[in-house]
């Protein structure tokens, strides 16, 4: 990247990355740490880039796994229903129990596809926040796989050079009209 970005940057830049971890400490962490240190550094290019892909990052593994769950969820139902419509089915307080297990094969298999999808969101955050952190130690840009993008750079930022003020233009007059 830049070699004007300064060592206190790419630390808290690094920091931040890592900071999403928290979440297995404090619920919601991943989204509460980042985003305090991104909003206090913010105007620094750097460090407003990796905070703004590390949040986005961590909303769309948020959303990824709410669909997953739900997903998961719906068909499971689905399919105990239709199971419980063909074969004694009980679920109390001291049993669950299906008469033959051979039946149910197809809800072990579908816990399993999505325990598996899970596992993989799950370690494919962790080579990410790690591999971003590695990047941001060193001072360079990291794109998220798989990362939705949010919250876009301001574009108000890039654009106030070549924007006048309310009073500058109402005082020019190219801009009056009788």
């Amino acid at each position: 990247m830049n070699s004007k970005i300064v060592k206190e940057e790419k630390t808290l830049a690094t920091i931040l990355h890592l900071s999403v971890f928290s979440k297995f400490i404090i619920p919601f962490g991943n989204f509460i740490f980042p985003l305090i240190l991104w909003l206090t550094k913010r105007e620094k290019p750097f460090i407003d880039d990796h905070g703004r892909k590390a949040i986005n990052f961590q909303i769309s593994l948020f959303l990824y796994t709410i669909l997953i769950l739900a997903v998961g969820i719906s068909i499971i139902l689905f399919q105990a229903i239709r199971l419980g419509a063909e074969v004694p089915f009980a679920i109390g307080p001291d049993h669950f129990y299906i008469d033959e297990m051979g039946q149910a094969i197809s809800i072990v298999i579908t816990i399993s596809v999505f325990a598996i999808l899970l596992s993989l969101l799950f370690f494919i955050e962790i080579f990410a926040v790690i591999s971003a952190s590695i990047k941001a130690s060193n001072g360079e840009n990291y794109s998220f796989p798989l990362s939705i993008n949010f919250i876009g750079r301001n574009s108000d930022n890039h654009h106030n050079n070549h924007q006048q003020s309310k009073n500058e233009q109402f005082n020019n007059p190219q801009n009056q009209t009788l």
